[in-house]
C-alpha cells in the first residue's frame, strides 16, 4: 500500500509539474504557439513521457480551463451565501471573485482568453460553470431588486457588467501602481455598491 501510495504522489507532482509549465507558457505565447515539446522540457520530462500523464494539449488547456473556473465559482458563491442581506453579499461576492482573479491573473488569463480553444466536449463542460457564475450573481441582484436595496433596471446587463469587471483585470493586473489584491478587489466591491445604487 504504502508502495503505491507513493507512486501515486509521484504521478500527482509530475501532472502538477505539467500543468505549471504549460500555465507559464500558455500566458506568454499562447495555446496555440505552445508545443507539448516545449511543455515537457519546461517541466524536466521527455515529451514522450507527457503523454503517461496527459493524452493531448488539449487536455492539458482543458485542466487549466476548468480548474480555473472551478476555484472562481466556489470563491464566489461562497461568498454570496455568507449573508442573507444582498448588499453585504454581493459586496462579499464581488469582493472574493475579484480577489480570485487578482491572486491568480495568469490562470484566470488563459481560463478566459484560451476558452475559444477548448473542444466541443470540453467547451460544454466549462461552458456550464460560467452559466452557474453568472447565476449566482443574477440570483444577488433579484433578491435585492425585489427588497429594493438595488436600483437596477436589467438585471441580466448589470450581472453581465459586474462579471466583467472582475473578470477584465486579468488583462492588467499587476501594474506598476496596483499590484495588492486586497486593494483591487475591495475598490471593486465599492464600485459595484455605487453601480447597482446600493
Amino acid at each position: 500500500m504504502a508502495a503505491t501510495e507513493t507512486a501515486n504522489g509521484k504521478a500527482g507532482e509530475t501532472r502538477q509539474r505539467l500543468l505549471d509549465a504549460a500555465q507559464d507558457l500558455f500566458v506568454t505565447k499562447g495555446y496555440h504557439g505552445t508545443s507539448t515539446r516545449e511543455i515537457a522540457s519546461r517541466a524536466g520530462l521527455s515529451p514522450a513521457a507527457m503523454y503517461v500523464h496527459y493524452p493531448s494539449k488539449q487536455e492539458v488547456l482543458f485542466q487549466l480551463i476548468d480548474h480555473g473556473h472551478r476555484e472562481a465559482l466556489s470563491a464566489l458563491a461562497t461568498a454570496a451565501a455568507s449573508s442573507d442581506d444582498p448588499k453585504v453579499a454581493l459586496r462579499a461576492a464581488v469582493f472574493a471573485f475579484t480577489h480570485w482573479h487578482a491572486s491568480h491573473p495568469g490562470l484566470g488569463r488563459i481560463a478566459q482568453y484560451e476558452f475559444p480553444y477548448l473542444d466541443d466536449e470540453n467547451h460544454e463542460k466549462v461552458a456550464a460553470t460560467r452559466v452557474e457564475i453568472d447565476r449566482t450573481v443574477r440570483r444577488l441582484l433579484e433578491q435585492g431588486s425585489r427588497t429594493g436595496a438595488f436600483a437596477l433596471t436589467d438585471v441580466r446587463m448589470s450581472a453581465l457588467a459586474i462579471l466583467a469587471l472582475s473578470i477584465d483585470l486579468v488583462r492588467w493586473f499587476p501594474s506598476r501602481t496596483i499590484s495588492d489584491p486586497d486593494v483591487v478587489a475591495r475598490e471593486y466591491a465599492m464600485i459595484v455598491d455605487r453601480m447597482v445604487g446600493a
